[in-house]
C-alpha cells in the first residue's frame, strides 16, 4: 500500500512543496530512503522507529520504502521524521490516508516519540499557503513563527501521539493564532540610545549622514575611542522595518535556526558583529549543504567588521559583490541557493598595528612601513565600494565627565525619516529607496553640480587620485547631506563635507 503525505524543504530562503511516499510491500524487514536524502534524513529511520514503538503503535515488518519526491532535490535535516512516521502509520491503517492531504507535516522525532523544533517553519508556512492546503502541523516551539502567516491553521504538537489522535479525528487541538500588528510593535525596541554616547559630534554626524542614505562606512581610530559603542547605536536611528522586511528577515533568521522561540517575529533591524577569525562559509555563508552567512544574518540591519585589516583577506574580497547586488548566491554540485544581503557595512579600525598613529595622547610605535603594510590590507575595490571614511579621536575627559547628554536616537531618526521620504519620492517606482542604492544614471539626474562645486571635486580627484566610483560615492553622500538639509540642489558645503568623508583617500598608504 502507498500513502503519500506532503512535507517541504528550503533552499535559501524560499520553501519547496515534498511527497512524502511510503510503501509497504511484502518481503524481508527492510527500511529504505529515496530521493536524494541527506544524512540526517538517513539516519531518521532508527528515530521513526523508536518513536512509533514508544508511542505504543507498531512498527511494520515489512519491506519499507520511502520515497521523498521530487528527486531531483536535494532533502537535508530532521524535519521529514514526523511526515514520514505519520505516513507509516497510515500505510498500516492506524489513520486515514486521506486525512493526510489537508496538512503539511514538519517535525523532528525523538526516541520517545516527542515532536521538537526544526529549522525553516516560516518558509515553510508560505509554502504551505501557496499550496491551498487547510494547514500545517509543527512543534509546539515553531508555531508562533509557523502562524504569522494568515489563512492557514498552526496545528502546534507535542508527541506523535497527538498528532495520530487529530489526524485520526478522535481529538481535536486548536490552531494557534497571534496578533501580528501587536507582535511587530511589541518587537521594535532597542535596548541602546545615541544619547548615551559621550562627545564625538563628528562620528555621530557621519553616522546620521549614513543612516540617512544606507552608505557603507568605515570608522579609524585608537582603541577604547568609541568606534564598537557608534556602531552598536546606529540600528537605532535607520527607519523602522516595515512589516514585509520583518517577515524576510525573519524568514532568514528561521532558516539559520537561530530565531528566539519567544519572539515569532523580528522587529528590530539587525546588528551583526562577527570575530575577525570567522571563516569565509561564516561570513558569506556556503558549507556542504548551503547556509545564510553572517553578510545575509545582517539584511535590512547592519554588519559590522571590528578590525577590519585583521579579517582574512579572502573573506572581505568575497564581500565586493553582495554590496553590489543586495544578495549572494552559494553554488554546490546538487544545489543552488540565493540568499538575500542588503546590508550596511560598517567597519572599524586603527590607524595602524599599534592603534596610536595621529592620537594627541599617546605616542605611535610604529614605523612608517608598518603604518602601509597594515592599511594596505584592505583593498582597494573594497575601499571603493565603503562611502564615508571618518576618523574617531580619542574621547577628552571633560567630554566623558559632561553632564549633558546628547540628542536621542528618536531625534535623529526624526531627521533620518524625513530625508528618507524625500529619497523615495525622487524615483518613484524604480526600487530606489535611498541614495547609496542610486544608479549612476540616477546620480547624473539627481546630482547636478554648480561650477564651485565641480572645481572642489575636480581638486580632490587631481590630489587624491580618486577612482571614479569614489566619484559616484562622493556625489552620493552629497545628496544625502543635502536631503538632510532640506532637499535643495546640491551646494559647495554639501560636496565639501562629503569629501571630507573620504579620509583614508587622504592617507599616504
Amino acid at each position: 500500500m502507498i500513502v503519500k503525505a506532503i512535507s517541504s524543504t528550503v533552499i535559501g530562503i524560499e520553501s519547496y512543496p515534498v511527497n512524502v511516499e511510503v510503501d509497504l510491500a511484502a518481503g524481508l524487514p527492510l527500511f529504505s530512503t529515496v530521493g536524494l536524502p541527506d544524512v540526517a534524513v538517513r539516519e531518521s529511520k532508527d528515530r521513526i522507529k523508536a518513536a512509533i514503538k514508544n508511542s505504543g503503535y507498531p512498527f511494520p515488518g515489512h519491506r519499507v520504502t520511502v520515497n521523498l519526491a521530487p528527486a531531483d532535490i536535494k532533502k537535508e535535516g530532521t524535519a521529514f521524521d514526523l511526515p514520514i512516521a505519520v505516513a507509516l502509520l497510515a500505510a498500516q491503517g492506524l489513520l486515514p490516508a486521506s486525512s493526510l492531504t489537508d496538512y503539511l507535516l514538519l517535525g523532528e522525532l525523538s526516541l520517545d516519540g516527542g515532536v521538537k523544533g526544526i529549522r525553516g517553519a516560516l518558509p515553510a508556512a508560505f509554502e504551505a499557503k501557496a499550496l491551498g492546503i487547510r494547514g500545517m502541523i509543527v512543534p509546539r516551539e515553531n508555531a508562533s513563527e509557523a502562524a504569522l502567516v494568515e489563512g492557514i491553521e498552526v496545528i502546534p504538537v507535542d508527541r506523535l501521539s497527538e498528532v495520530v489522535e487529530f489526524l485520526g479525528g478522535r481529538t481535536e487541538i486548536l490552531p494557534v493564532h497571534v496578533d501580528l500588528e501587536n507582535l511587530f510593535c511589541r518587537s521594535r525596541i532597542y535596548p541602546f540610545d545615541f544619547r548615551e554616547i559621550r562627545g564625538q559630534e563628528q562620528a555621530k554626524r557621519a553616522l546620521e549622514v549614513a543612516a540617512a542614505g544606507g552608505h557603507n562606512l568605515i570608522m579609524i581610530g585608537p582603541p577604547g575611542s568609541g568606534k564598537t559603542m557608534l556602531a552598536q547605536r546606529l540600528v537605532t536611528v535607520i527607519p523602522d522595518l516595515s512589516l514585509p522586511e520583518a517577515i524576510e528577515t525573519t524568514k532568514i533568521f528561521s532558516v539559520a535556526g537561530l530565531l528566539d522561540r519567544k519572539e515569532a517575529l523580528l522587529g528590530t533591524r539587525p546588528f551583526r558583529a562577527p570575530h575577525h577569525t570567522i571563516s569565509d562559509a561564516g561570513l558569506v555563508g556556503g558549507g556542504h549543504t548551503p547556509k545564510p552567512g553572517e553578510i545575509s544574518l545582517a539584511h535590512h540591519g547592519v554588519l559590522f567588521l571590528d578590525e577590519l585589516p585583521e579579517f582574512r583577506k579572502n573573506a572581505l574580497e568575497a564581500l565586493r559583490q553582495p554590496l553590489e547586488d543586495g544578495r549572494v548566491t552559494i553554488t554546490r554540485s546538487s544545489v543552488t541557493a540565493t540568499y538575500p544581503a542588503r546590508f550596511m557595512l560598517v567597519a572599524a579600525m586603527n590607524p595602524c598595528p599599534c592603534g596610536y598613529f595621529g592620537d594627541r595622547s599617546r605616542p605611535c610605535r610604529c614605523t612608517p612601513q608598518q603604518i602601509r603594510q597594515y592599511q594596505g590590507r584592505i583593498s582597494g575595490p573594497l575601499m571603493d565600494r565603503i562611502d564615508i571614511h571618518i576618523e574617531v579621536p580619542s574621547v577628552r575627559y571633560r567630554d566623558l565627565t559632561a553632564k549633558e547628554t546628547g540628542e536621542s536616537s528618536a531625534a535623529i531618526r526624526a531627521r533620518i525619516e524625513q530625508a528618507r521620504i524625500l529619497q523615495k519620492s525622487r524615483f518613484p517606482g524604480d526600487g530606489t529607496l535611498f541614495n547609496a542604492r542610486m544608479t549612476d544614471r540616477q546620480v547624473r539626474t539627481a546630482c547636478p553640480l554648480d561650477e564651485e562645486s565641480r572645481q572642489l571635486i575636480e581638486m580632490a580627484i587631481d590630489r587624491l587620485g580618486l577612482s571614479a566610483r569614489a566619484y559616484t560615492r562622493i556625489l552620493k553622500v552629497a545628496r544625502t547631506i543635502a536631503d538632510l538639509d532640506g532637499g535643495g540642489p546640491l551646494r559647495p558645503s554639501h560636496v565639501a563635507e562629503a569629501i571630507q568623508y573620504r579620509s583614508l583617500d587622504r592617507r599616504v598608504m
